[in-house]
């Protein structure tokens, strides 16, 4: 068995998927597995794979699943993963050509309380995503990463497998093709650390027609996936500025959804009520821009 599965949630990106195969191609270390999630893609995605399957040069394992969003690309990796560790390289991303050795060289003999490890995302010139993890911590929670130790900037998160399916999956609302990754992380911080590693494990770039180039129009299609992760920050904040911060999200969700019972599945009633103006003016501002953007 190979020690990593690298897994690639895809929906019509055959125009860049070969980013990310021809990465893998390079890497100094062939020990993993190239698992590609393909969520109902239209575009000629499966040729384009089977040629590469054909080829045989690494092992790539292909599944094909009616489109469901990029959550639903990741629950359907953690059901099929069977490698000690996992990490997803998206598809307009790609791996620098030493990130499977760099990650398996970390990962070993990793103490039962670390789920993972937590490296750097870079640009295509080399720039780091934000900013490095302080070279101080030989242990860390994501969350904590951003609010306590200032780190910005997206990273790349390796996991345990075995960890990985102890978790829920994401949930799937009928209609809805988003929900924030961030939930999954979240609880697993509650539970176990991170290893920080201050190297580049992948090589980012935003597509216009990826998720993080359309939030705003996310946010107003897919309340309910985002009312839901906005709910576990609240639950799970560390402190007071954060869990506010998501309780007017929470109360521009409800109003896009209209399922305002989802206002008082969290025990901070008072936090609630004293969000619903500044999210009611949150709402009505994501109405104004994702309307003014569809003109």
């Amino acid at each position: 068995m190979k020690s990593i599965t690298v897994f690639t949630p895809t929906f019509n990106r055959a125009y860049c998927l070969h980013q990310v195969y021809e990465s893998l191609l390079r890497q100094t270390s062939k020990d993993f597995i190239w698992l590609i999630i393909d969520d109902g893609s239209t575009d000629n995605t499966r040729q384009l794979v089977q040629q590469w399957i054909d080829d045989n040069k690494i092992q790539i394992q292909y599944h094909f699943k009616p489109n469901g969003g990029m959550h639903t690309g990741h629950n359907a990796a953690y059901q099929l993963i069977e490698t000690p560790f996992n990490v997803c390289i998206d598809s307009d991303d790609f791996l620098s050509d030493n990130s499977i050795e760099i990650i398996l060289f970390n990962c070993e003999n990793l103490a039962p309380n670390f789920a993972g490890i937590v490296g750097l995302d870079a640009d295509k010139n080399g720039n780091i995503i934000g900013t490095k993890i302080p070279t101080k911590l030989a242990k860390c929670k994501l969350n904590e990463l951003y609010l306590k130790h200032a780190v910005k900037g997206d990273k790349k998160l390796v996991y345990k497998t075995a960890i990985i399916k102890h978790f829920p999956l994401y949930p799937e609302f009928p209609g809805e093709r988003f929900v924030p990754l961030d939930y999954i992380p979240l609880l697993i911080d509650q539970e176990y650390d991170l290893k920080p590693v201050n190297e580049i494990l992948c090589v980012v770039e935003y597509q216009i027609d990826g998720s993080s180039m359309n939030i705003l129009k996310q946010y107003r299609k897919n309340p309910k996936g985002f009312a839901f992760s906005r709910i576990s920050r609240i639950q799970y904040g560390l402190t007071l500025k954060e869990r506010f911060k998501n309780s007017i999200h929470l109360v521009s969700c409800v109003i896009f959804s209209k399922e305002f019972r989802n206002l008082w599945k969290t025990k901070h009633h008072l936090l609630i009520l004293l969000a619903f103006p500044f999210g009611f003016v949150l709402n009505l501002y994501i109405r104004y821009k994702t309307d003014f953007v569809a003109q």
